[in-house]
């Protein structure tokens, strides 16, 4: 992939950012765990691990407006950020100041809004470049859908699901579809039109595991639903 001439080349990780990676943060572990945000402790470091990696790979170039690409990333960064002592001295030690940090889909600033928008691509690059490894699978939140987990409809209620030609089919108030998918999946979606916030594993029943997991992932990839 050619870089665009407005896009520097990045350096390797300083010492003093490979320090920041090194950082260790016990209490951030807890409360994911506690908050069901991660499953395993070796999940919870994983997030924990990409929060840092995130926040390096974006001090390194200030030319981009960096998106964040991981609903469960970020969550997991702003859990750091509640912890309001630990996470000053975490951005003073290693950044030399407080690192503010909005909300995913918080309006942009009139500041963001005059720089190019670094893509997903473009970061998934510059990661590969500086860190010397793939981008992990966490990055894809689709992936990480299990039984257990915990997803948000932040529209129910403001969609209908109709049935045609064998295909169920979600439906705005405009009449756009959304989503397309077989009929054997109406009851799911249905149930999930009307329901705010639920673990994958409480879709209706006529769906196997491997099909609700299958469903929900395919809705968390277009958006419809967002990862808890």
């Amino acid at each position: 992939m050619t870089r665009p001439t407005s896009m520097p080349a990045l350096t390797a990780v300083t010492p003093i950012a490979h320090d920041a990676l090194a950082y260790s943060a016990p209490f951030l572990i807890e409360k994911l765990l506690k908050e069901r945000i991660a499953e395993t402790s070796e999940e919870a470091e994983a997030l924990f691990s990409e929060v840092k990696k995130f926040i390096v790979l974006s001090r390194s170039d200030n030319t981009g407006t960096w998106e964040m690409y991981s609903r469960r990333i970020d969550e997991t960064w702003h859990q750091f950020i509640l912890f309001t002592m630990q996470y000053m001295d975490f951005c003073h030690q290693f950044f030399g100041k407080y690192l503010h940090h909005s909300p995913s889909n918080a309006p942009k600033s009139e500041t963001d809004n005059l720089l190019p928008v670094i893509s997903f691509d473009m970061f998934r690059d510059r990661y590969e470049e500086m860190f010397g490894s793939p981008l992990p699978d966490l990055w894809y939140d689709e992936k990480s859908i299990i039984t257990q987990r915990r997803v948000f409809n932040d529209r129910a209620g403001l969609l209908t699901v109709r049935n045609t030609n064998q295909m169920s089919e979600l439906i705005t108030p405009d009449g756009d579809v959304l989503f397309r998918v077989s009929e054997l999946a109406q009851d799911a979606l249905a149930f999930m039109v009307r329901t705010p916030a639920f673990y994958v594993r409480e879709l209706p029943a006529d769906l196997t595991n491997d099909e609700k997991v299958a469903l929900i992932a395919m809705l968390v990839e277009y958006k419809l639903l967002r990862i808890g």
